[in-house]
């Protein structure tokens, strides 16, 4: 079978599309015959050599395909199933102690970028109801993250007021949960194009963050001074300033990203002043990942794709990533029928 694997140091050049043997599913396992994966920074990072692996680790942690076979054991999952993966294959429910965060796909372990993947059955939960694979692939990191952050780490209501920053997976996916909860959207971005489209998603307000740099007072003022409840941050650093001024007395933000750097400086006695609380997000646990296929299933949302790549394009992919130009996911699609 094909897998795009990574080569020692990293490094996009060090992609490799190998031939690897094709598994079997063992006692506890399942084998799905992957159809899809989608890119996350996380597997960016990954790529780059950012976080170490073995060499010719087999990339992505996202995946979406059908049951093969069904290994001694497995109770619940047949052939013919639509598997979807979960980041985090040791986190069952509850808080996500260390331990529980082991085993990343495509990063401490091989992960879906393969035509087929043998993995413990409790590395995946059932895909939601009328989607491609293509679609289903884009849920396990950016979806579950913006679930978490704004249905498990808070409680995000009808009349409530969520800020999302920018136009990727995490933000567009945290803007169609709120809209789907009752919420109203405040979201920003660089581009008038791209906040004419998260208009079009269902935005209430959008900011351009480059023509009006203190656009966290801008959000707390079209509030008329009450504030945001959650701020779904993506930038870290750099944005965490003008998200708290965003925020309302007793408001919440939910820390994913650091897509400003690792570090920087935190305006404390206005955070303690407001008596904010600040949630660190890393993805969810299997559980959260069911309720929230069961909200999907519901409302019937559906993801936003941006553009599809083959599997021996991976490199390209990532490169479109990194150029930032893209509204949604990015899709690789692996030889079959990826529509479902």
């Amino acid at each position: 079978m094909k897998a795009a694997t990574l080569k020692k140091p990293g490094g996009l050049d060090n992609i490799v599309i190998a031939d690897r043997d094709q598994p079997e599913a063992g006692p506890g396992e399942l084998l799905v015959k992957v159809a899809a994966n989608s890119l996350n920074y996380h597997d960016y990072v990954v790529a780059l050599g950012g976080i170490p692996t073995v060499d010719g680790r087999i990339l992505m942690s996202d995946g979406a395909g059908e049951v093969v076979s069904v290994g001694e054991g497995v109770s619940g999952w047949s052939a013919g199933d639509h598997a979807l993966s979960v980041f985090f294959p040791g986190w069952a429910d509850g808080p996500g102690e260390n331990e529980k965060r082991l085993g990343v796909p495509g990063d401490h372990a091989d992960g879906f970028a393969a035509e087929y993947v043998a993995a413990p059955a409790r590395a995946f939960t059932k895909a939601p109801k009328d989607y491609s694979f293509a679609e289903a692939a884009t849920l396990p990191c950016a979806a579950l993250t913006a679930w978490r952050a704004l249905f498990v780490s808070t409680q995000t209501k009808p009349g409530d007021i969520v800020l999302v920053q920018g136009s990727g997976g995490v933000s567009i996916f945290a803007l169609q949960f709120a809209k789907a909860a009752g919420a109203t959207v405040i979201a920003t971005s660089s581009s008038g194009e791209k906040l004419e489209r998260l208009t079009a998603l269902g935005a209430d307000h959008v900011i351009n963050y480059k023509e009006e740099a203190d656009w966290g007072k801008a959000a707390l003022q079209w509030t008329a001074g009450r504030g945001v409840d959650t701020v779904v941050e993506i930038g870290g650093p750099g944005t965490l300033t003008q998200s708290i001024h965003a925020c309302r007395t007793g408001g919440h933000i939910g820390l994913i990203g650091v897509l400003t750097g690792l570090s920087g400086e935190v305006p404390t006695a206005l955070f303690f002043q407001k008596n904010l609380v600040m949630t660190g997000i890393t993805v969810g646990s299997q559980a959260d990942q069911r309720d929230m296929i069961a909200a999907i299933d519901a409302n019937g949302i559906k993801p936003v794709i941006d553009t599809h790549f083959p599997l021996d394009q991976v490199a390209d992919a990532f490169q479109h990533q990194a150029a930032q130009k893209h509204f949604g996911k990015i899709v690789i699609d692996i030889p079959g029928d990826a529509s479902g």
